[in-house]
């Protein structure tokens, strides 16, 4: 599943279009609609994504979402959707759906939306089920094939331009648009912008320095993996005011959200100033008795930021509306530190 390869490192059978017609009948979504605070003379509004573009005829109060926090669009305008992608990654107590999502559900006194399983591809007869009247997708990996699927199910908002490289102010922006709620989007992107500024302040030491988003398989030093600038955790950090390493600016073309060196190459990676990763303290002393990741200047002066495999902190890094005000602070302050203990 995408989720999960986006945070720790099929396209779906296709359905008939008996979907829709056997969605007529089904059962309420255990989630309140939410109510739409848009104004119906908003709309027709049109979207433009990689597929085209989708129009919206009328206001949708029906709203369903897939793949990583499209559904935080809505929750933070108000909306509780009809149903959403179930969270597989970073999930603390197993029920689906991340922390800070769960506070904005209790904050709105919401049941929790039917959750999509989509671990085997998207489920389209679940999704349809829940009668929506667009479904959100902004921040996806969306194949053409899934979204002609889903069409024949309600109006779809793609992503932009690139699979997965949408950035959190670009999610917004669509996934709000498609509500009505332009406006609110963008007090929404420019309150977030707030919190970052004020979350980097608290921790200054960052500025200016160079940190790359890295994944190091424990049982293979032979490479190392790094997230490029279309991918939103090194994406975000770079939006808030963080250079990028040379190699992660070299590589800014790529259409590409992950690529990989031969730890051969380390000296590719001699401006980096904190290597952040997933996984737990063990991790520094393995890479510090390698002797090629050794030869690291941050490796070797033990500048690693490790996020504890598979926790909510670590889910937050891969930042979204609702994680942002959630975990940033605390997420920062773990960048920080090694740089504070050097």
């Amino acid at each position: 599943m995408r989720t999960s390869r986006l945070l720790a490192i099929g396209a779906a059978a296709a359905l008939a279009v008996g979907l829709v017609a056997c969605s007529s009948n089904a059962p309420e979504s255990t989630a309140s609609a939410g109510g739409n605070p848009a104004s119906d003379d908003a709309f027709p509004v049109t979207v433009e994504h990689v597929y085209g573009e989708t129009t919206i005829e009328k206001k949708p109060e029906r709203v369903a979402t897939i793949a990583w926090a499209n559904h935080e669009v809505p929750l933070a305008l108000g909306i509780v959707p009809v149903g959403m992608a179930a969270a597989t990654w970073g999930d603390d107590d197993d029920n689906g759906v991340l922390p800070w999502v769960e506070e904005k559900l209790e904050e709105l006194d919401a049941e929790t939306p039917v959750l999509f399983n989509n671990d085997d591809g998207l489920d389209y007869e679940a999704i349809a089920d829940t009668r929506p009247d667009v479904i959100l997708a902004a921040y996806s990996g969306l194949t053409e094939e899934e979204y002609d699927q889903l069409s024949k199910i309600a109006p779809v908002v793609a992503y932009p331009e690139v699979a997965w490289g949408t950035s959190v102010e670009d999610m917004i922006t669509l996934d709000a648009t498609a509500l009505g709620l332009a406006d609110e989007g963008e007090a929404l992107i420019e309150d977030l912008r707030e919190q970052s500024a004020a979350a980097l302040e608290a921790n200054s030491v960052l500025k200016d320095k160079k940190l790359l988003f890295a994944y190091i398989d424990p049982a293979d030093l032979s490479q190392i993996g790094y997230y490029t600038k279309i991918d939103t955790r090194p994406g975000f950090l770079h939006d808030i005011g963080l250079p990028v390493p040379a190699i992660v600016e070299e590589n800014a073309d790529s259409k590409e959200f992950y690529l990989t060196v031969s730890s051969e190459e380390a000296e590719k990676f001699a401006d980096v100033d904190v290597f952040v990763t997933y996984g737990d303290e063990s991790i520094v002393a393995l890479l510090q008795a390698d002797p090629l990741l050794s030869k690291i200047p941050a490796i070797a002066e033990g500048r690693i930021a490790v996020l504890g495999d598979a926790t909510p902190l670590a889910a937050s890094a891969n930042p979204s509306p609702l994680s942002i005000p959630w975990g940033l602070a605390d997420y920062l302050a773990v960048l920080a530190e090694p740089l504070a203990a050097n």
